[in-house]
């Protein structure tokens, strides 16, 4: 058996150990890290789809607004100031770990979440416009597109919390100390519970 065994030629026991190895290396999680990491970046980027849906929104709701009460300036003003602060902050994949770039980003949205509620608060004093069609529709695509933003983050936080445990527990910790050394734990949704709750939106 042994004399068999030596006569193998090389490129024959290389062929051999080749896929076993393979086969090992991924049934011990080496591909682990970059999978997930993949996975969390697919879901920020719905996030952020998630985000310009909303953000492509505003313009027709404040004009809608502005048509029925344009006495509410400052609403209206405060509202597209949000808007234009909350676009013009540079987003990407490296965002997500870069906690002053991430911390930005989450005050923007939660700065444009918090002047959006008062825009809607708005309608309350407005008969015409709470029940003009235009702004009905609106107010409909923005309470869908508030939903949406609240699953994406939510399969956002699981996708990271996945990508970072893998990071910091074994045996993901070894592969990350040999293979993986440029990757860097991903930030989380941290802002107040209050700035997390949707704007109310009420037919």
């Amino acid at each position: 058996m042994f004399r068999l065994v030596t006569t193998i030629p090389r490129s024959m026991r290389l062929a051999l150990v080749v896929p076993l190895l393979t086969f090992f290396l991924a049934g011990c999680g080496v591909n682990n890290i970059p999978t997930y990491e993949q996975n969390a970046k697919a879901k920020w980027s719905d996030v952020l789809n998630q985000y310009q849906r909303r953000s492509d929104l505003v313009p027709n709701l404040v004009e809608t607004v502005k048509g029925f009460a344009t006495q509410e300036r400052t609403v209206l003003e405060a509202v597209t100031e949000a808007r234009a602060k909350a676009t013009s902050i540079h987003v990407d994949a490296n965002t997500i770990t870069d906690p002053a770039a991430f911390k930005q980003f989450q005050a923007a949205q939660a700065q444009l979440s918090g002047a959006l509620g008062r825009l809607l608060a708005v309608r309350e004093a407005y008969p015409e416009l709470k029940s003009s069609q235009n702004f009905l529709t609106l107010q409909s695509q923005l309470e869908g597109t508030e939903n949406r933003i609240a699953v994406a983050r939510h399969d956002y936080i699981e996708a990271v919390r996945v990508y970072n445990t893998e990071l910091t527990t074994f045996p993901g910790r070894i592969w990350a100390s040999f293979l993986y050394k440029s990757n860097k734990p991903m930030e989380e949704f941290t802002v107040d519970d209050a700035v997390k709750v949707a704007p109310q939106v009420k037919f």
